[in-house]
C-alpha cells in the first residue's frame, strides 16, 4: 500500500518572543479537568506533571535561545517566570466529582464490584475510545454512514484548523525541523539543508532520521 500526505500549517494567533508569557495568558491555551472523588489536594498536584519548575524552564529557554537558530532572538521574561506558582498548576483547575471509574450504562447486572482496577498485580491498561478494530472490516460507505450518524445525532466533534496551502517539501528545508522539533534539537539539519557537506538523497535522509529516533 503507498499512500501521499500532505503537511498544513496550523494557524498561529500569536507569536511570542517573550517567554515564558504571562500566567494570566495560559487560560487562553491551556485546561486542567481533574475527575475523582473529591477535590484535588497539594499532594495530587504534586504527583501530575502539571507543575512549573522554575530552574527547570530557565533552563530548558536559556538553552534554546544559545543553541536553537528560531529562539536566537528570544528574550526570557524571569519576572514572568517568578510569577508561575511551583506547588499549584498555573490555570484554572476543573473539578468533576466521580464516585467510580465505571459507566453505569455499560454495566452488567451481574458486576457488583465498586470500581474497575486491581489492588495488587499488574494494573490493566483500559483504552477508551474508538479503535481500529471496530471498523476495520466496515467498508467506506459503512463508515460514511457511521459518522453521518454522529453528525446528525448532534454528538461531539474536533475540527483542526489550518492554513489555505499546503507546505512545500521541495526547497524547504525547515519543514521537517519544525514539524517533528524532537529530531532536530538546534532547528538545524532538515532535508534539504544548504549545510550540508556531502550530499545524500532525500530518501537516504529521511531513513537516517528513522533510525535515528528509534535508538
Amino acid at each position: 500500500m503507498r499512500a501521499n500526505a500532505i503537511s498544513f500549517a496550523n494557524p498561529t494567533p500569536k507569536i511570542y518572543n517573550i517567554l515564558p508569557p504571562p500566567v494570566e495568558e495560559m487560560d487562553d491555551v491551556l485546561a486542567f479537568i481533574y475527575t475523582g472523588p473529591s477535590k484535588p489536594t497539594k499532594s495530587d498536584f504534586e504527583r501530575i506533571p502539571l507543575l512549573v519548575r522554575h530552574k527547570k524552564v530557565a533552563a530548558a529557554l536559556e538553552w534554546l535561545k544559545l543553541n536553537h537558530q528560531d529562539y536566537f532572538d528570544l528574550e526570557i521574561s524571569y519576572e514572568n517566570l517568578k510569577a508561575y506558582p511551583e506547588d499549584v498548576p498555573p490555570v484554572v483547575i476543573d473539578y468533576k466529582e466521580s464516585v467510580s471509574n465505571k459507566n453505569p450504562e455499560s454495566t452488567a447486572v451481574n458486576d457488583m464490584e465498586d470500581e474497575i482496577g486491581t489492588e495488587n498485580g499488574p494494573c490493566p491498561f483500559v483504552v477508551h475510545g474508538l479503535t481500529g478494530e471496530e471498523y476495520s472490516t466496515k467498508s467506506l460507505k459503512a463508515l460514511k454512514a457511521i459518522a453521518l450518524k454522529h453528525l446528525t445525532d448532534n454528538n461531539k466533534i474536533l475540527a483542526v484548523g489550518h492554513e489555505k496551502n499546503p507546505q512545500s517539501i521541495y526547497n524547504n528545508p525547515q519543514l521537517f525541523p519544525q514539524m517533528m522539533p524532537w529530531l532536530f534539537p538546534y532547528g538545524l539539519g532538515g532535508i534539504g539543508n544548504k549545510l550540508q557537506k556531502n550530499h545524500i538523497s532525500d530518501l537516504a535522509h529521511k531513513r537516517h532520521l528513522l533510525m535515528y529516533y528509534d535508538k
